[in-house]
Parts: C-alpha cells; sequence; structure tokens
C-alpha cells in the first residue's frame, strides 16, 4: 500500500481488515486489475456520498454477487444546473467512511474534482431521447453530467456489474443504454427503492427538509400509490393523474414538476393505443427548496385509454 493509501484509511471493518481510500485512477486500476488476476468479480457502487440505507442496499447486493465491492464517493460538479444547488448538497465523508467501513466495503475512490475533469477537459457524453423529459427537461444538462462521469467511472475502474438505484429510475435508463451504445463491457443492475416507513423513499436530500416539510413529503408516495390502485383496477389514466394532482395541491407541496406514465424501457409517454410493455407512474415534487423525486410500477394493459 502507498504512503498516500495509508494515510487515507479508515478504521477496521466487520472482518478485520482495514477499508483502503484511493484517490487517483492509477491506484483504483492496481487494485481492481489485483482482484482480476485472482479471478475474483467486481462490483462498482457510485455515490455522491451522504449515504443512507438505500446505498447501503445497493452495496450488499453487489456483495452478495461478488467478490469484491468498490464504492466511490464524488460529488459531480457537471450535473448540477444551478450553483446553489450543488452548494447545499450535504456533505459527511467522516460518517460515510465510518458506514463503508462496517459494511466491509473492500475499497473507496474519492478523486477530486481535477482527477475526473482534469485542466482542458471537454468530453461530453449525451443521450439526447431519453434525457429530454420528466428530470432532463426540468434539469438542463443534467444528464450529460451523469452519463459522462458514470462512463468515466465505468471506465476507470472496469467492474463486472454497477448498481444504480430505481429510485432515480431515469438515470437507470440512461446509463443502461448508454453502456449499450458505448460497448462498454460492464452488466448494469437496478437495485430496489428503499423507503422510510411511512413510504417516503430514502434519498440524501430528505436531510435538507425541515419537519413541517417532511411530514409533508410523504403525501407523494401516498398519492402515487393510490393513483397506481385506481388505474389497476380500473380507472382511466387520465382522470387518475388529475386526481393525483389535486391531491398533491390539497398535500400543500410547493409546486409539481411532473406527473406522468410513461414506457419504461423508452421513456416515452405511456399510450393507450401504441405502448408494448412495462410502465411507470413518475413525479417530481418541490417542498421549500427541496425537489423530491418518486416512482412505481403500473400494471397496464396495451389497450387503456
Amino acid at each position: 500500500m502507498s504512503s498516500d493509501q495509508q494515510r487515507d484509511t479508515a478504521g477496521s471493518n466487520h472482518d478485520g481488515t482495514l477499508l483502503p481510500i484511493v484517490r487517483t485512477v492509477p491506484d483504483l486500476r492496481a487494485r481492481v486489475s489485483r482482484w482480476r488476476a485472482r479471478k475474483e468479480r467486481v462490483a462498482l457502487v457510485p455515490t455522491m456520498g451522504a449515504l443512507h440505507e438505500g446505498h447501503l442496499s445497493l452495496m450488499r447486493e453487489g456483495q452478495a454477487l461478488c467478490e469484491r465491492v468498490v464504492a466511490t464517493i464524488f460529488v459531480n460538479p457537471k450535473q448540477f444546473n444551478r450553483a446553489e444547488d450543488l452548494q447545499s448538497y450535504p456533505s459527511d465523508n467522516e460518517r460515510d467512511i465510518k458506514l463503508l467501513t462496517e459494511l466491509g466495503v473492500d475499497l473507496l475512490y474519492m478523486p477530486e474534482v481535477r482527477e475526473i475533469y482534469p485542466p482542458g477537459f471537454q468530453t461530453v457524453v449525451s443521450l439526447p431521447a431519453l434525457s429530454s423529459c420528466l428530470c432532463g427537461a426540468h434539469r438542463p444538462g443534467h444528464f450529460d453530467g451523469v452519463s459522462t462521469v458514470v462512463s468515466k467511472l465505468l471506465l476507470q475502474s472496469l467492474p463486472d456489474i454497477a448498481i444504480f438505484g430505481e429510485k432515480d429510475f431515469q438515470q437507470l435508463q440512461i446509463i443502461r443504454r448508454m453502456v449499450r451504445d458505448l460497448n462498454i463491457p460492464v452488466s448494469i443492475k437496478g437495485g430496489a427503492t428503499i423507503r422510510e416507513a411511512d413510504g417516503l423513499a430514502l434519498s440524501s436530500r430528505n436531510r435538507l427538509l425541515n419537519p413541517e416539510e417532511r411530514a409533508r413529503a410523504v403525501s407523494l408516495y401516498r398519492v402515487l400509490s393510490s393513483t397506481v390502485a385506481a388505474i389497476e383496477a380500473g380507472d382511466l389514466l387520465s382522470p387518475a393523474l388529475e386526481r393525483a394532482r389535486e391531491e398533491l395541491s390539497e398535500a400543500h407541496v410547493t409546486s409539481v414538476d411532473y406527473l406522468e406514465i410513461r414506457e419504461e424501457q423508452s421513456l416515452e409517454l405511456f399510450d393507450a393505443e401504441r405502448s408494448q410493455g412495462p410502465a411507470r407512474i413518475f413525479a417530481a415534487i418541490w417542498l421549500g427548496s427541496t425537489r423530491i423525486i418518486d416512482n412505481l410500477p403500473v400494471k397496464l394493459p396495451a389497450t387503456r385509454d
């Protein structure tokens, strides 16, 4: 282990070993290369830190599928279209390292911005069709930043699999398409959304909610669940979605960015006459200055109106 790695090592994890932290691409690749030489499979779980049970569940899934798990913490400036959003993004590296150590993650990659985007960096990875709707329509350039940084993390580490949460379902589909289009030799896995006891999807941004906003935040899951139940019981889509918007308004959310039913694969709006395959209901709301997103699968026959 290099002297830099020794300085960046946290406490003992569950099997008595140390959690190494690397900050450069050569150090990351050296670790992964040693594992590959021993025929050990590697799972990658990219994060922006402020870890919660949702992140940890993805890492446990990686542990179940592979011999080694690499976590990343990198707050990617290129996916924030508002400077104040980047500045307010929660961060607690000391707590994150403790959680990863206790879980027994094998390696933490924590690069500096200049390691990911060195001087003169110009490349942008963009998937216009999948990025133009839902969150992409309200956060210009966001998914260009996501796909660019994820492509770099995948190529820097070349894991066997990479795992992303289904809460960010649009992001998951964009990454799957990018990996297919660019022939990146990594299998992309989706991890189930983890929720609080009242149904609120876990998110690093939830800690930005004040107590009153947190109490109102559960209305999103409640409304989405009741809307799915109504549609699956036979309600028509348009009236069901209109009722859902009214219910969110009655719950005093600050605003609604979108509330839509789309095809899972293409992310196109679900159309009763031509849509095929699985569908999901997607929503994004604001509570004060905090944006909350969620989605749920909807079982829809292709002949619905």
